[in-house]
């Protein structure tokens, strides 16, 4: 693996919320299998999936939100090339045919608790006949495909091992010092794939700034350590809120791209650090922002825009600061004794809170780390490492908090009785 692969599978471009785009991608792939009008169509998710489907709402749809939308849609629009951008082709027509889905009560939702993992498995029955394809692990890897219950040929890169996979797992197995050099080896190729994320997401950030109250984004010559986080803040809210922008996604979610690259840019930017040096500080906090998920899952119990992308963005500043080794592992240990435990509850314009709460804890983090103060190894699920502490921080969230799931699900599945 090089960053130039590395970015290939884990920067992406995305429009609107990574999961609800999955649902409606495999809803699309199975009613193209059924051919013709979809009649009905049932979906069963996995916890978490469901989670971020509940109440996000959903890109060029006239402000309609949660999971029966993006399925609807999804079994309606023409063609599932698009994968995560699939809300782009969403037309009034379309929108029409997916409200009669809903009005005739066709579409139908389980969730099955047993999946640790991403899963995604949608039957649409059409005129002509029933597809069937399911998702599993990540968004867009497509693990079954069937017409008319039988096996349907998939693409040899979809039948084959799942190259994001294997890259998120050797980013997360690597030491701190491998991922650091792996940042510096940055190409002017990939220096412009950064720069376009950075600026899809920037673009998210500035035109959400009417979603939160008026003032509270302070103008571009505000503080910054109030402006960036209030402007990261915006741009998740726009993107939750189904803005029709599309955003560079890290890891799996756009949240996590926007709160890395809006944060970090933006900061180095006004403190005058040279595009150069920006950008391999943004591949940076793209690795360790990958690693903290390959640790968390690709979704966790812990919310992943503050405590994935904070560490990245931590990390990112301290090698900005001209912090070495010692001072990353610090900042590493002081966002894991800080963050870790902050749920994920799905979705939803909330995320905005978490993801501002995530920056501003970077920016401390970051600013004792340079200053050479760090949580110790003695406290509570700190390591003695940077290494360590994100193995223990992935040990909480998908062993100590797996309750956690389910009673947020309990919760949000009575408000819908």
């Amino acid at each position: 693996m090089n960053l130039t692969e590395y970015l290939s599978a884990e920067w992406k471009p995305a429009l609107g919320c990574t999961e609800p785009a999955a649902v409606a991608y495999a809803a699309c792939l199975a009613a193209r299998q059924g051919r013709g009008e979809p009649r009905m169509a049932r979906l069963v998710l996995d916890v978490r999936t469901y989670k971020n489907c509940h109440a996000v709402g959903i890109p060029n749809s006239g402000g309609r939100t949660g999971v029966l939308w993006a399925l609807a849609l999804g079994a309606v629009l023409p063609d599932p090339a698009p994968a995560l951008q699939i809300f782009e082709s969403v037309t009034p027509r379309a929108l029409e045919q997916a409200g009669r889905l809903l009005d005739r009560g066709a579409l139908h939702v389980e969730v099955d608790a047993s999946r640790p993992d991403l899963y995604i498995d949608c039957t649409v029955a059409c005129e002509g006949g029933v597809g069937r394809a399911v998702l599993e692990q990540e968004h867009t890897r497509l693990a079954r495909l069937e017409t008319d219950g039988m096996a349907a040929p998939l693409a040899a890169a979809q039948s084959g091992p799942d190259a994001v996979d294997c890259i998120r797992e050797q980013v997360g197995t690597m030491s701190l010092a491998e991922l650091v050099a792996l940042a510096q080896t940055i190409t002017e190729a990939d220096r412009a794939r950064l720069r376009e994320g950075l600026a899809l997401n920037l673009a998210m950030a500035e035109h959400s700034v009417d979603h939160l109250p008026a003032g509270f984004v302070p103008g571009p010559e505000g503080e910054p350590w109030l402006r960036i986080p209030r402007l990261v803040s915006s741009g998740v809210l726009g993107r939750m809120s189904g803005e029709p922008l599309t955003v560079m996604s890290l890891a799996g979610s756009g949240n996590k791209g926007i709160t890395v690259s809006v944060a970090l840019g933006l900061w180095a930017r006004r403190k005058g650090y040279k595009e150069a040096r920006i950008e391999e500080a943004l591949a940076l906090a793209c690795l360790l922002t990958t690693a903290t998920t390959h640790h968390l899952g690709t979704l966790s119990a812990v919310c992943g825009a503050s405590n994935a992308a904070g560490i990245g963005i931590a990390v990112g500043l301290v090698h900005l600061g001209g912090g070495g080794i010692p001072q990353m592992e610090l900042a590493i240990h002081n966002m894991v004794g800080n963050l870790a435990g902050l749920i994920c509850d799905g979705a939803k314009i909330g995320c905005a809170m978490k993801a501002m709460t995530g920056v501003e804890a970077a920016f401390r983090s970051a600013e004792l780390a340079l200053a050479g103060f760090g949580i110790p190894g003695t406290d509570g699920i700190v390591g003695a490492t940077g290494e360590a502490s994100l193995a223990h921080l992935g040990r909480l969230a998908q062993q100590g908090m797996a309750c956690a799931d389910g009673e947020i699900l309990d919760i949000m599945q009575a408000k819908l009785g």
